[in-house]
């Protein structure tokens, strides 16, 4: 039986568990927007509440914390990067502390992925908590206050949609190298996140010769370029507009696959941010032919853009996926 399973049968069956069940079930939720109760930014609060002071200068945050050396900390996003040192199994948090961190964890992701992102979290950093580490801005419970998770190849976000206009309370990253080998075979066996890439291949498929023309770009843009480019242009690729009723169902198929991911309620923050923008029809789709694994044309490195709607799935060496996303283009970001 695994650590996490022990940890949280331990912590089910204490009286700190209990307290915090009855509690997000008992009283009015704290939150802002999200109204849901039990949900993780209830867990958040109670979190930040079993915090002792020496915690909170380490972990805790104002809103708009400005780090010297990475800039506006909240917004932060890296395929690699620990927000703060402690990580959850250390003796930094105690165990009551390390199973609210879990179940937040779990509550942000849909229960269909949780063995996958376990798996990603087992291959990648030697386990959930081992690498991971968590930081707080603002005060849970109030008009804005977000929680943020950091490790190799993971950083998940909690805000309740109390930060204005962007989705999931800002960029995400998620990203998996299952065999430690760093470059993948081309059929990128066991990568948990493979199967999103096969459902924007899918569409490449049903392109005419003239449509694949427009839809493969010949160099792969920088990963971490993934900054709005709003109404500006210059978005690669084949616009979805341009594609017929099939070829826009497998985009929609595509897109479903990606945020399918995570909570529900973020889910629906995603593609209400992207209806605001006009929906997939303002989006182009591009599939970079430089770096194909096998060359075997199923493009390994594609991504799906809108004015302020970015997906990209980088597969080469291995898998790499940068998301953010907004209702306005002109929320800025910080990678």
């Amino acid at each position: 039986m695994s650590s996490i399973n022990i940890n949280r049968r331990r912590f089910m069956q204490s009286t700190g568990a209990a307290s915090i069940i009855a509690g997000a079930a008992l009283q009015a939720p704290v939150l802002g927007k999200e109204k849901s109760q039990g949900n993780p930014e209830n867990i958040v609060k109670r979190l930040y509440d079993t915090l002792s002071d020496i915690q909170k200068k380490v972990v805790a945050f104002n809103w708009d914390h400005m780090d010297p050396n990475r800039g506006l900390l909240r917004t932060r996003i890296s395929n690699n990067w620990h927000i703060t040192k402690p990580t959850v199994n250390s003796n930094f948090f105690n165990d009551e502390q390390r199973d609210m961190i879990r179940m937040i964890y779990e509550g942000l992701l849909s229960p269909d992925w949780l063995v996958k992102f376990d798996k990603q979290q087992n291959d990648d950093t030697g386990g959930f908590g081992e690498t991971n580490n968590i930081a707080i801005f603002g005060e849970p419970g109030s008009d804005q206050f977000e929680f943020v998770m950091t490790s190799r190849h993971l950083t998940l976000r909690a805000d309740g949609n109390t930060t204005d206009h962007v989705a999931f309370g800002g960029p995400l990253f998620y990203g998996h190298d299952p065999h430690g080998t760093f470059n993948e075979e081309p059929d990128h066996y066991g990568n948990v996140f493979w199967e999103q890439a096969l459902a924007a291949n899918s569409v490449y498929k049903l392109l005419d010769k003239e449509q694949r023309k427009e839809a493969e770009v010949a160099k792969t843009v920088r990963e971490q370029a993934v900054a709005f480019r709003g109404a500006k242009g210059g978005i690669q690729g084949i616009a979805v507009k341009e594609l017929n009723n099939d070829q826009k169902a497998g985009v929609q198929k595509t897109l479903q696959s990606l945020v399918s991911m995570f909570r529900k309620s973020d889910q629906q923050e995603a593609l209400e941010c992207l209806k605001k923008q006009g929906g997939l029809d303002t989006c182009h789709l591009a599939f970079y032919t430089d770096r194909d694994v096998g060359n075997d044309k199923i493009w390994d490195n594609w991504r799906l853009e809108g004015p302020a709607f970015v997906w990209h799935f980088r597969g080469a060496p291995h898998v790499h996926v940068w998301v953010n996303i907004a209702d306005s283009s002109d929320v800025e970001l910080n990678a």
